[in-house]
């Protein structure tokens, strides 16, 4: 007796619970859902990132100063201007100590020039330069697509955790349903003395459960659908439709070599180690270039007063022009310059041999995620064969039940096995997606 009050006990306050639980979901606003495709929510993705729209305007900034460098091909030209004062010039004849003689000089003297440099050749340095720039640019490039890819595979797990979380309240109402038909049932069996009241209160107790779980499940669905929301730029409490179920068994699943070649060809990572050598290779060439000589043009041509440049001095305007070629030889370069180059080499092989390392971590993580995603095909063929069964089995225990030749305890069981395998199925098919953009991210073709 003391048993039995107190499963109804039980029963009554999940019941209650369950109840408030409810009551405090549905004040959540609930307006009409948006439909959401994976195409739609990669858009809208890629225009609200911020990660995508910084690497955006990096990689501006490295196309910019590839133009920046070069423009340093130009000559260099400079204008400048003096007006001064000159004052008498004392001569001392009898001494320092003596009164000196003041020597009469042109006091205002001005001048306006113009010079300008033309580099002929500094080593292939500024060459370099901009291929440096160039290479960065496209690193810079290369950074930004792997953002997208990344931000578009974050973009689709949000998207189908809550596709998943939405089917499996379909099934959760769908059971409860189902449930409470049965307990409907049994309580007539229990009336007309077939059964006894621990099978009807044991059924309750299951019912209130699922009750529950559906509320956990509706909980889980505002969370997804607020970490989703985040990321596409829309307002946090906005519902979200993600309508549109693929099937990951009509993904086209090539070989392993294959997979491998495409990697070779578009994975981020190996482009960015890659271009990264280059990066190297020209750093090591333009610190050798450091003991090249360095030849120019340069010119002077200005306007002055009073002439004071060849004897005798004259107080008339004049003009004056100078050209020729400028070169040097950094002598010094030949002997401080050696352990730069050899740190420029060092850093290059440095670079090589991570750029090895690297391709073996693609190659690694292109077999892993290539056995995972034949892994999760394989898991929806065995979620499939298990709803059959379970549903199959759950008939059987049913009947048997209802024909008293087995128990509640068998017909729970079976009931909780067939929900559980259609769960299996629905996370099954998700997570086979979920593997297969994975693979695609690694691949560099997401």
């Amino acid at each position: 007796m003391f048993v039995d009050t107190s499963k109804k006990l039980i029963c009554f306050f999940l019941t209650l619970q369950s109840s408030l639980l409810f009551s405090q979901n549905k004040l959540i606003p609930s307006p009409e859902s948006t439909p959401l495709s994976i195409d739609q929510m990669w858009k809208n993705v890629i225009d609200n990132s911020k990660k995508i729209h910084l690497n955006s305007l990096e990689s501006n900034i490295a196309e910019e100063e590839i133009s920046e460098t070069k423009i340093e091909r130009l000559p260099e030209i400079n204008l400048k201007g003096n007006y001064e004062y000159a004052t008498n010039i004392p001569v001392y004849e009898n001494g320092l100590f003596s009164k000196p003689t003041q020597h009469e000089v042109i006091h205002w003297l001005y001048k306006v020039s113009t010079d300008m440099y033309l580099n002929i050749y500094n080593g292939n340095k500024l060459n370099l330069k901009i291929d440096k720039k160039k290479t960065l640019f496209e690193i810079a490039k290369v950074q930004k697509e792997m953002t997208v890819s990344q931000i578009k595979l974050q973009g689709a797990v949000y998207y189908l955790n809550l596709q998943r979380s939405h089917i499996f309240k379909e099934l959760m109402i769908k059971d409860i349903a189902n449930q409470e038909k049965q307990l409907l049932e049994i309580k007539a069996l229990y009336k007309n003395g077939v059964i006894l009241k621990s099978d009807v209160l044991r059924v309750e107790l299951k019912l209130s459960n699922q009750k529950m779980m559906l509320v956990k499940i509706e909980n889980d669905i505002a969370i997804a659908n607020q970490k989703l929301n985040i990321l596409i730029g829309l307002p946090d409490l906005e519902l979200v439709n993600p309508y549109q179920e693929l099937d990951p068994e009509l993904f086209e699943l090539q070989s392993y070599q294959s997979y491998l070649e495409v990697a070779k060809n578009k994975a981020y990572d190996y482009h960015i180690s890659e271009k990264t050598v280059d990066l190297r290779k020209i750093e090591l060439k333009s610190t050798k270039a450091n003991v090249k000589p360095k030849i120019g043009m340069y010119g002077e041509f200005y306007l002055a007063n009073p002439q004071i440049f060849l004897y005798p001095y004259s107080p008339s305007n004049y003009t004056l022009g100078i050209f020729g070629v400028r070169a040097s030889i950094p002598i010094s370069e030949l002997y401080i310059n050696r352990p730069k180059v050899r740190v420029a080499q060092l850093n290059l092989e440095k670079e090589e041999v991570e750029h090895h390392d690297i391709d073996d971590k693609i190659r690694q993580q292109v077999y892993e995620n290539y056995l995972r995603f034949k892994e999760a095909l394989i898991k929806i063929d065995v979620a499939k064969n298990d709803v059959a069964q379970s549903d199959e089995n759950a008939r059987i225990v049913k009947q048997n039940y209802f024909n008293q030749t087995a128990l509640i305890t068998d017909l729970l069981d079976a009931d909780i096995q067939l929900l559980q395998s259609k769960f299996d199925f629905a996370s099954a098919k998700i997570a086979a997606q979920i593997q297969y953009y994975q693979l695609q991210n690694v691949l560099g073709t997401l």
